[in-house]
């Protein structure tokens, strides 16, 4: 006997919420100590089962877990695994990928003489379409990431030598606020072109190693070259490109207009008398350059950024005011309340038809 028989159930349109979640949240939160972040867990996880949101991993997570030294037997790929099953799949465009993206996006509207305000696209972000009823599946394949050590003391000396070279300087320094920014914007400038001319001197010089570890951010410059016609001379190419690091449309990009903005509020607070302590200074800013990755890349992006107090401190400044320029929602430990409300207000507004889809798709 053969039947073939089919249903075919019409389930209502979604339109889910985007959070990105700081490391020290999943740390927290898998330690399963402290009440606040059992609570905040427990509210993610029905609000993305009841698929109103998605919690992303993103390529920084995976660095940071990477150097994550474990506890109670409990080691880096447990601590990885409780952040893919929160995120239920779901994963952000590698960091390099989105900051690159932006670039060029960025570079077509300079080169075409268009507005240099910037718009960002989450599909810069996110490529996947996250607004359909889902199953969870997800198969893991593992990567290597080098020597765990030798990134953990990379990390700690780029923290110290923050600390104990530049703070000193920061604290004597006479530029405003928005000198600040504009140095940090052509010191941004300068890694691209510096790496890039260091790529193309070690090529001359017949090391061609440097196709294979030079840093990634040598390749922008290059993308940006095979982004102009052809008929272009290389001396007009050079110009162009030197040109758009100078201007508005490299300024506005999402990631350099806010790491130079993070940055110049954290030269004031230095300026102003924070950070005296090293061994506390150490502690309170152990992850900060990561934060300022996490914040700088993805926020645009999303709807929700749950950052640490440090991050939230430095966000609060109006000069950055991330939910006027992005409509980014910024929660930390210390709007914890409205962060619980919100997830909150994510089940509650559930309406009948998406409970009736609920009981279909996941009976």
């Amino acid at each position: 006997m053969f039947c073939d028989y089919s249903e075919n159930i019409p389930l209502p349109p979604l339109r889910k919420k985007i959070i990105y979640l700081d490391q020290f949240f999943f740390s927290a939160a898998f330690r399963e100590r402290d009440s606040r972040f059992l609570e905040a867990a427990e509210l993610i996880k029905r609000a993305t089962s009841s698929q109103v949101l998605i919690a992303p991993f993103s390529s920084i997570h995976e660095d940071e877990t990477h150097q994550w030294r474990g506890f109670d037997g409990r080691n880096k790929d447990d601590l990885m695994q409780f952040i893919k099953a929160t995120s239920r799949g779901h994963q952000f465009e590698p960091s390099y990928r989105v900051e690159h993206d932006q670039i060029l996006k960025a570079f077509e509207s300079f080169v075409q003489n268009q507005p240099s305000d910037f718009h960002p696209d989450r599909r810069l972000a996110i490529r996947s379409d996250i607004n359909h009823w889902e199953d969870y599946f997800r198969i893991d394949i593992r990567e290597y990431r080098g020597d765990i050590e030798q990134i953990r003391n990379l990390k700690n000396q780029s923290v110290e030598s923050l600390i104990k070279s530049v703070f000193p300087a920061w604290r004597k320094s006479k530029e405003s606020f928005y000198d600040h920014v504009e140095i940090e914007r052509r010191d941004s400038a300068k890694i691209y072109l510096n790496t890039y001319y260091e790529y193309l001197t070690r090529i001359a010089r017949g090391d061609h190693n440097a196709l294979f570890d030079s840093p990634i951010s040598s390749m922008v410059v290059q993308n940006l070259f095979q982004a102009l016609p052809k008929n272009i001379g290389i001396g007009e190419k050079y110009k162009q490109i030197d040109d758009f690091f100078r201007s508005d449309h490299f300024a506005n990009i999402p990631n350099e207009w806010l790491s130079s903005r993070i940055f110049a509020v954290l030269r004031e607070q230095v300026r102003n008398g924070a950070y005296q302590n090293l061994e506390e200074s150490k502690r309170r800013l152990s992850g900060f350059l990561n934060d300022v990755k996490h914040v700088s890349i993805y926020s645009p992006f999303v709807d929700v950024m749950l950052v640490d107090q440090p991050m939230a401190a430095i966000l609060a400044d109006g000069r950055i005011n991330i939910p006027s320029r992005y409509g980014t929602k910024i929660y930390s430990l210390n709007t914890w309340p409205n962060f619980l409300s919100w997830l909150q207000s994510l089940i509650d507004s559930i309406s009948d038809d998406h409970r009736q889809g609920l009981e279909l798709a996941y009976p």
